[in-house]
C-alpha cells in the first residue's frame, strides 16, 4: 500500500539524507573525545542542564509515545487516553523528580556508569551486578518495539517495502553508535529534542479545526459511543478503572528505572544543576506526554480504520495519518520529529546496553577487570545485539499480535519491576542487607514472568478475535508488573525487618 505521493517520496529521501549527514557529524565529533569505556558511557565533555534535560525527554520518549501509544487511543478512545496520557504520565513525571537525585547523588560519588553498576557498588556485591546487567537483556524488547515504529514511518513516508526499511535503520543506527557514545548522544537528543517538540506542537494543533467546528465529541461518538467511555470492556488493557489507573500509575513510577533514562542524571556535573534539569525536564515531557491525543484526530480521520480499502494495523494508524493529512513540507518535518522520537531512545538504549554488557557482564563478571581493548569489545556487541533485534523486529512486523507494544512491555515492564525496589531502598533507606534485595528481585522476577505467561492470575486473562477470528490471548502486561512490584515493596519490608532485627541481636 502506497501512502506517500511522488513529491512526498522525493522531498522525504532528501530531508533524510540531511538527517542522516547531521546525525553522523556529531557522532564524528563526539567519537573523536570517545578514548576509553568512561568516555562512552558518561562522556568527557561539560553538558548545560538544559542539553542533558534535553537529551533526558528525548530519550524517555519513545516511538511508544508518537507512534504505537496514540495507536491505542484510535481504537479505544478516551479509556486509553485516561491510561497512557492522564495516569502514566502523572506518575512516570512524579517518578522522575523523586529518583533522579538519590541516583546521582550515590552515582556519582562512586562514579557508577551503569544501572547495574549502581545497584552493585551500593549493595556491595558482584553477584547482583552481574544478574541486573543479565536481567538487562529484557530491553532489547523496546529497541524492537522502536525499530518497528520506526521502519513503519519510513515505509509510508517512502514507499518502500517495511523490511527493507528494517534493515537499513538497524545497519545505520547501530553502526554510528559504535562510535559517538555519550559525547555525541546528548547533541544528536538535543537536536532531536528540537524536532520533536515542534513535532508535538503541529501534531496536537492538527486536529483543532474538529474543535472550532464544535463537534469534535459528538463525531467520536457517532463512530463508536465507547469511544467517550471511561472504561472500554471490549478492550484488552482498559476494562476498567484498577487497569486504567491504579496498574499504569504503578508502571509510572516504576518505568523510570530504566538504564538510559535514570543515567541521564551522572552527565550532570555539580549538584547545582538538578534543579534547573529537573525543570526542565518535566516541561518537556509533559508536552511529549499529551502527543497521544493526536489518536483522537486519527479516528475522526479514519473513522472504519482503513485506508485505500485496506485495514490499518494499530502500529500503521499514526504513521498514515501523518503523510495523508498534512502538505509535503509539514509531513516532511513530522517525520523527522517522530523518527527523532525513536531514534533518540533508541540511541539511549544501545548505549546503556551495550555499556552494561561489556562493563558489568565481560569485563567485570568474565573477565574479572583483565585490561584489554574495551571499545572495540562494546562495538562487537552492539553489532550481536544489532543482529538479534534484526530478527525479533522481523517477526513483530510480519506476525503482529494486536500490537509491537505488548511485546515490548512484557520485557521491559519485567525489568523495572525487579529493578525498582533495589533502587528505591538504596535511596532511601539505610543498612539494607543485600540479601534482601537478592531474593526480593529474583522473587519478583520469577512471580512477573509465571503471571505474564500462565494467565493464573485472577483478573488477569483477556482475549480478542484476530482478523481471520483467531482466538488471541491478550495479557496486559502492566497487570504482572504492578502486581510484581506491590509484592517486590511488601517482601522487600519484611525481609529488611527480619534482617535488621538479627543484625541488632547479634
Amino acid at each position: 500500500m502506497n501512502v506517500a505521493t511522488q513529491e512526498q517520496v522525493l522531498f522525504g529521501w532528501i530531508f533524510v539524507v540531511f538527517y542522516m549527514g547531521t546525525i553522523l557529524f556529531f557522532v564524528v565529533r563526539g567519537a573523536l573525545k570517545t578514548k576509553s569505556m568512561d568516555d562512552y558511557a558518561l562522556g568527557n565533555m561539560q553538558f548545560t542542564p538544559l542539553f542533558v534535560a534535553l537529551s533526558f525527554a528525548a530519550a524517555t520518549t519513545s516511538a511508544a509515545t508518537f507512534i504505537i501509544n496514540p495507536g491505542f487511543i484510535a481504537i479505544y478512545g478516551l479509556s486509553a487516553f485516561l491510561s497512557v496520557g492522564i495516569a502514566y504520565p502523572l506518575s512516570a513525571i512524579l517518578s522522575f523528580i523523586i529518583l533522579s537525585k538519590g541516583f546521582r547523588k550515590f552515582g556519582s560519588s562512586v562514579k557508577a556508569e551503569t544501572l547495574a553498576q549502581w545497584i552493585g557498588k551500593k549493595y556491595d556485591s558482584k553477584f547482583l551486578q552481574t544478574f541486573f546487567s543479565i536481567l538487562s537483556f529484557l530491553l532489547v524488547t523496546f529497541i524492537v518495539l522502536i525499530l518497528v515504529g520506526l521502519s513503519q514511518v519510513f515505509s509510508k513516508l517512502l514507499n518502500v517495502d517495511v523490511i527493507y526499511v528494517l534493515t537499513f535503520v538497524v545497519i545505520f543506527i547501530f553502526g554510528y553508535m559504535m562510535f559517538g557514545g555519550a559525547n555525541s548522544m546528548v547533541y544528536t537528543n538535543t537536536i532531536q529534542a528540537f524536532l520533536m517538540i515542534i513535532t508535538a506542537i503541529f501534531m496536537l494543533s492538527s486536529g483543532l479545526d474538529y474543535f472550532i467546528e464544535g463537534n469534535f465529541w459528538n463525531k467520536l461518538k457517532e463512530i463508536d459511543p465507547l469511544l467517550l467511555q471511561t472504561k472500554n470492556p471490549n478492550s484488552p488493557l482498559f476494562r476498567d478503572y484498577v487497569e486504567i489507573f491504579l496498574f499504569q500509575f504503578i508502571i509510572g513510577i516504576a518505568i523510570i528505572c530504566q538504564p538510559h533514562i535514570l543515567t541521564k542524571a551522572l552527565l550532570l556535573k555539580s549538584d547545582s544543576d538538578v534543579n534547573k534539569y529537573l525543570f526542565y525536564g518535566v516541561i518537556v515531557q509533559a508536552l511529549f506526554f499529551l502527543v497521544v491525543f493526536t489518536g483522537f484526530y486519527a479516528r475522526l480521520l479514519f473513522p472504519d480504520l482503513t485506508f485505500q480499502g485496506q485495514k490499518l494495523k494499530m502500529d500503521e494508524i499514526i504513521p498514515t495519518y501523518i503523510v495523508v493529512k498534512f502538505n509535503v513540507y509539514v509531513t516532511i518535518l513530522l517525520v523527522l520529529g517522530v523518527i527523532s522520537a525513536g531514534i533518540s531512545t533508541l540511541e539511549g538504549l544501545i548505549q546503556s546496553l551495550s555499556t552494561t554488557i561489556t562493563v558489568d557482564l565481560i569485563k567485570n563478571a568474565i573477565l574479572k577487570g583483565k585490561e584489554t581493548n574495551y571499545l572495540l569489545v562494546n562495538k562487537i556487541v552492539i553489532v550481536i545485539i544489532g543482529v538479534v533485534s534484526w530478527f525479533l523486529a522481523y517477526d513483530q512486523i510480519i506476525n503482529p499480535k494486536l500490537s509491537v507494544a505488548i511485546f515490548a512491555q512484557s520485557g521491559v515492564y519485567a525489568f523495572f519491576a525487579v529493578s525498582f525496589i533495589p533502587l528505591f531502598f538504596g535511596m532511601f533507606l539505610k543498612d539494607v542487607n543485600k540479601n534482601t534485595i537478592l531474593i526480593t528481585s529474583i522473587i519478583t522476577l520469577l512471580l512477573y514472568f509465571w503471571i505474564f505467561y500462565t494467565g493464573k492470575f485472577p483478573y488477569i486473562s483477556r482475549y480478542l478475535l484476530d482478523e481471520n477470528s483467531n482466538v488471541l490471548p491478550i495479557i496486559n502486561p502492566a497487570i504482572p508488573a504492578g502486581v510484581s512490584i506491590v509484592f517486590s515493596i511488601l517482601l522487600g519490608a519484611i525481609l529488611h525487618y527480619i534482617f535488621s532485627k538479627n543484625k541488632k541481636n547479634s
